[in-house]
């Protein structure tokens, strides 16, 4: 979408296909497109197969995730909880997070500011 985040508020795109999306493989049983982004915000859509792992990190932006669909076990600051579709998670900055699939399924995730680390790796 974007060369790098200098150029962000120059080629935002203010309408974004799926089908014209590629999907990035990030671990085994994971993949994810970026859809939009400024330096502001950033929405992210994560599939999962069965037994993906989004491993425990933590990062300094706000997060939001919706459950399209599918079983997660989430954990956020070591409370875990199963989650489904219709269900949302939030972490605030700097929480050890992540999700463990259960059933195949999708998320949205939704982070504030936008993720620089995400436009690095799209763009080597």
């Amino acid at each position: 979408m974007q060369n790098n985040v200098g150029e962000i508020n120059e080629n935002i795109l203010s309408f974004v296909e799926d089908e014209s999306m590629e999907w990035e493989t990030v671990a085994p049983g994971m993949k994810r497109k970026i859809m939009g982004f400024d330096d502001r915000i950033m929405l992210v859509k994560v599939a999962f197969e069965t037994g993906g792992i989004g491993t425990l990190h933590q990062h300094h932006h706000s997060q939001i995730t919706y459950v399209v669909g599918g079983v997660f076990e989430v954990e956020i600051d070591g409370v875990k909880k199963i989650l489904k579709g219709g269900d949302v998670f939030y972490v605030a900055p700097n929480l050890v997070h992540g999700a463990v699939c259960k059933e195949e399924g999708m998320l949205i995730d939704v982070f504030s500011p936008m993720r620089e680390d995400f436009i690095a790796t799209t763009t080597e």
